[in-house]
Order: C-alpha cells, then sequence, then structure tokens
C-alpha cells in the first residue's frame, strides 16, 4: 500500500472519480431539466375524483395530476406517533370560476381511487383564465344549437381553426401594417420637432408633413376597418357550453378559444402530434398570463440580436488587443499589470458590468448622443435610457476577457519561425501577422469567440439594468427600416427564466416554463459550444501543415 502511495496511483483514482462525479452531475442535471421541460408539452391525463371534507360534504374534482409529496400527520394510533400521507397537486383550471387552477388534495379525502380517468372530458386552452376541464354541452354558432356529440366537436373545431386564421390576421394588422405607420407617425412627430428646433420649419414643410400624415392617418383608417370588420367575425364565431366539475356550467367564446383536445381519447401518434405542435406553438407564440402562459419567441429573438450584436463588438475589440499585446507591446511593467487587469476582469461580478453600463453607456454616453443628436426629442429619452445597443456593449465587456485570453494562447503557439520567414520573404510585419499569423490563430479566436457568446446567453444579472425588460411590446428586429433597433428594449431567455420563477403570482403555473425555457437556452449554449468545436476542428485540419 505505502508503494501504491508513492507512485502517485492515488492521485489518478481521486481525479478519475472527481471526473465521474463531475459527469454524473452534469448529466444527473440536464437530465431532470430535459424531463421537467419536455413533460409540460405531453397530453396529461385527466382525472376524475371525489373527495369527501371533514364536515362530510362530498366534492368532484376534474383536473390533471402535477405533483405529490408525503406530508407527515399526527396520529396517535401510529408508532411514532405519526403517519405518512400522500399530498396530490391538482390543475383543476377554471380559474375564472374557482379562482385558483391548482389545488392540494390529500389521501385521506379521496374516495376510492385516485386513477379513475374520464373518457370524453374536454381540456380547453384560452387565450386567459387558464384551461378549462369539463364536459361539451352545446355548441352555439349564428343561432343554431349543436347536441349531437359528434356534430358539436366537428363544428367546434372547424370554429376554432375559423378563429385561429382570424387571431393571427388580427395580431398580424395591428402589430406589423398599424406598428409600421406608428413608426412612421411618430417619426414625422420627431421631424417635426427637429425642424422647429433648427429654425427650418417652414410653410412647404409644414404642408409635406401634413400630407404625409394624411395619407398614413388614410392607411391606418383602412387598417382600422378591416380590424373591426374581423373582431366582428370573431365574436361571430359562437360559443360552447361546458359542465365542469361542481354542477357549473361555463360558457366560452369560441373566439377566446386556442386549442382544444381529449387527453384520454387520444391514441399514441395524436400524443407524439400534440407533443410537437405545443412545442412549435411554444417556440413561435408570445408569451402571455403574466409569462405564465403562451410562447418565448419575443425572447428568442431578443436573446439571439443581443448574442449577435455581442459578438460583432467584442471580436475586433479582444483580438486587436491581444494582438497588440502579444506582436507589438515591449515586455514590461505596464504590460504586466495590463494582464493583471484582464486577468481580474475576468473575475468580477457581472452585476458590477451592469452597473458600469448603466453608469457609463446610459446615463452618460446615452445622454450625450441625445444632446447631440437628439437634442429635439428631449426631454423622451432616445438612447439615455437602457436598450439593445448599451446591452450589446455591456456583455462585450463582460466576455471580452475570453477572447482576449483566448486569441493571447493562440498566437502564443504559433512558431516563431513561420514570422521570421514572412519577414524574410519580405513581407511587413503587419502584412505577416494578417496572412500568416492571424489566419492560424483563427481556431483559437473562433473558441474564444463561441465561449463567449455562450457565457453571454446565459447572463441575466447585467442585463437587468441595461434594458431587459418583462415584456417588450415590440421585437428589436423587424421589416421595418432599419430593421435592428438598437434604443429598444428587449426581452431575454435567461431573465424570462428569472421572471417567470421568482416573480409570476402563479408558482406552480410556471413550473413547467421555467424548465421548459432552462432547457431552450441549454440547448441554444451546447449548440454554440458544439459549432465552436467543428468550427475549430475544421481550421486545426486547414492548418495542420503549417504546424508541422
Amino acid at each position: 500500500m505505502k508503494d501504491w502511495f508513492k507512485k502517485g496511483e492515488h492521485w489518478i483514482w481521486f481525479s478519475a472519480s472527481a471526473v465521474s462525479i463531475s459527469l454524473v452531475l452534469v448529466f444527473g442535471l440536464l437530465a431532470m431539466i430535459s424531463y421537467k421541460g419536455l413533460i409540460h408539452f405531453w397530453p396529461h391525463e385527466v382525472y376524475h375524483i371525489e373527495i369527501q371534507h371533514s364536515d362530510g360534504q362530498k366534492e368532484v374534482v376534474v383536473g390533471e395530476l402535477h405533483d405529490s409529496k408525503i406530508k407527515e400527520v399526527e396520529d396517535a394510533s401510529a408508532p411514532h406517533g405519526k403517519v405518512e400521507v400522500p399530498q396530490y397537486l391538482i390543475k383543476t383550471g377554471n380559474r375564472d370560476v374557482y379562482g385558483i387552477d391548482f389545488r392540494w388534495i390529500s389521501s385521506e379525502d379521496v374516495i376510492g381511487s385516485m386513477d379513475t380517468l374520464e373518457k370524453d372530458v374536454f381540456v380547453i386552452e384560452r387565450f386567459e383564465y387558464g384551461n378549462v376541464y369539463g364536459f361539451i354541452d352545446s355548441v352555439r354558432v349564428d343561432g343554431q344549437v349543436f347536441n349531437d356529440p359528434l356534430k358539436r366537436v366537428e363544428v367546434l373545431k372547424t370554429q376554432v381553426e375559423k378563429g385561429t386564421d382570424l387571431n393571427s390576421e388580427i395580431r398580424h394588422i395591428e402589430k406589423v401594417e398599424i406598428g409600421a405607420i406608428n413608426y412612421k407617425i411618430e417619426g414625422l412627430r420627431l421631424e417635426e420637432k427637429k425642424l422647429r428646433a433648427n429654425d427650418e420649419f417652414t410653410a412647404e414643410e409644414e404642408a409635406r408633413l401634413n400630407a404625409e400624415r394624411a395619407e398614413l392617418q388614410k392607411a391606418f383608417e383602412v387598417y382600422q376597418a378591416q380590424v373591426q370588420i374581423l373582431y366582428k367575425d370573431s365574436r361571430a364565431l359562437g360559443e360552447v357550453t361546458l359542465n365542469i366539475a361542481g354542477n357549473h356550467q361555463l360558457v366560452v367564446p369560441i373566439r377566446k378559444i386556442v386549442h382544444f383536445w381529449q387527453p384520454n381519447n387520444m391514441s399514441l401518434a395524436e400524443d407524439i402530434g400534440f407533443f410537437f405542435n405545443a412545442v412549435g406553438n411554444f417556440l413561435l407564440d408570445d408569451p402571455r398570463e403574466a409569462n405564465t402562459e403562451g410562447g418565448v419567441f419575443p425572447a428568442i429573438i431578443g436573446t439571439v440580436t443581443m448574442v449577435m450584436l455581442m459578438a460583432v463588438f467584442v471580436t475586433p475589440m479582444g483580438v486587436i488587443a491581444a494582438i497588440y499585446m502579444s506582436e507589438y507591446a515591449r515586455e514590461g511593467t505596464v504590460l504586466r499589470m495590463v494582464r493583471i487587469s484582464i486577468n481580474n476582469l475576468a473575475g468580477v461580478p457581472s452585476i458590477v458590468f451592469g452597473i458600469f453600463g448603466l453608469g457609463f453607456f446610459v446615463y452618460i454616453m446615452g445622454s450625450s448622443i441625445d444632446e447631440l443628436f437628439y437634442s429635439y426629442a428631449l426631454p423622451s429619452p432616445t438612447f439615455g435610457s437602457p436598450g439593445l445597443l448599451w446591452a450589446s456593449l455591456t456583455m462585450a465587456l463582460l466576455t471580452l476577457p475570453v477572447v482576449i485570453v483566448s486569441t493571447q494562447e493562440g498566437l502564443s503557439r504559433i512558431p516563431r519561425a513561420l514570422r521570421e520567414g514572412g519577414l524574410a520573404l519580405g513581407a511587413t510585419k503587419s502584412e505577416t501577422i494578417m496572412r500568416i499569423v492571424l489566419p492560424m490563430t483563427m481556431p483559437a479566436i473562433m473558441t474564444g469567440l463561441i465561449l463567449a457568446i455562450a457565457r453571454a446567453a446565459g447572463e441575466v444579472a447585467p442585463l437587468m439594468l441595461v434594458g431587459v425588460v418583462k415584456l417588450a411590446p415590440e421585437l428589436p428586429l423587424d421589416m421595418i427600416s432599419p430593421f435592428v433597433h438598437l434604443d429598444r428594449k428587449f426581452m431575454h431567455l435567461g431573465f424570462h427564466i428569472y421572471d417567470v420563477g421568482f416573480q409570476s403570482p402563479n408558482v406552480e403555473a410556471s413550473q413547467p416554463l421555467v424548465y421548459a425555457t432552462s432547457l431552450l437556452l441549454v440547448l441554444i449554449i451546447l449548440s454554440l459550444n458544439f459549432g465552436a468545436i467543428m468550427i475549430r476542428n475544421r481550421l486545426r485540419e486547414k492548418y495542420k501543415s503549417l504546424d508541422n
């Protein structure tokens, strides 16, 4: 045993054990997030549960089983004075009737079995007030009432599809067409303020602006009339009457229905189709009900746009700084201090970068830009408030040490003989760096850049101060010139997770979305890292002959 320790083999076993434990923890975490995130999109069975309260009254609960736990209840007849009683979390929906859509039920109050399924129960997802769990009593369309079970389901399906098309058209007109008109009208208002501030507001300019406003107003009235017609058509879609638990009847306008299904009657193929449809809606829809329902499309757009802008800012800064320190700067106290500062910068808490971004970029640079170029718009700030530009610059500073260090490591691996060979052939130092050294350093540069992107995609704290909001009315990227709106606030997947998980008024409803959004963010980060590995390997193969 003493010889075994002297050889140092125990350190090999300790290292292997540490790596194994780390891998188990990482893959265990990913497995838990994946399971809890993906199960949110699978159609859950709806149970029929009869319970009896302590006062003898009976009640019927219909809903989905979402969670369970064990609660210790005092019992004098038990060996230890306590007995374990299972508790079940049931999603009952119908929030506009019950006030809450989740409730805990004790197994002591359950009459019979917890496994009773309602074969013909319907689940209706609404734009507001959550899901409805019940049985369809009738469907009314244009004064005609459909009571036949097959006919009413067919009619309801047809009307819901019409409602989906109408809602999509309304949303397109309101957000795209009318949004573009409002943006142009606001531009004319600012243009008039600018002309007045510069004493250039003449009668000709006033006539031109009024003419443009009149044209925009006509277009707005046309679109507004179209929207009113569409809203009228949506109100004429009809309504569905449902019998829900507690001997209540609930009337739901079809225009408020997102989707409906019968989970207990669905086959495996239908379950799989429902799953992929739910995933698609999650990726492409806007959030609803304080972000506890709907999708995360604005957050995806905001995250990707911010990260891409950050990459545009951080790449030249990091590469130029690394080239200067490695190729041009002389070794000395100043250079050592700069390197120490860069290493220390990598360890600064991210919230400090957010405070710096708010103070320097927003309050100093943004206010200065407003005073120089947008003084006519004051006191309403243009760049003097948190927005996409300042968030991207703040994240660029946060990830700058990663790019600098990675680029320096790549430059240090380039043989000195290649530099001398380039100079010997008559190339200047800058030509040698740009045509020989820098291309061979690209694997390290790309690795550092993608690692920076992966880190920026998961940061939340600094973004809370420099541009991220709970719900952005407009996307930072759209089809309206200049297409990328640097002054707009935006949504972010990381902040969306924080907001839904810790600021939501409905904790139980928000938990599945927290795991689903976390899984999406993890997949994005893993994809970026996988892309870094692929790019690095290809570039290494390309310049392998030069390395040898």
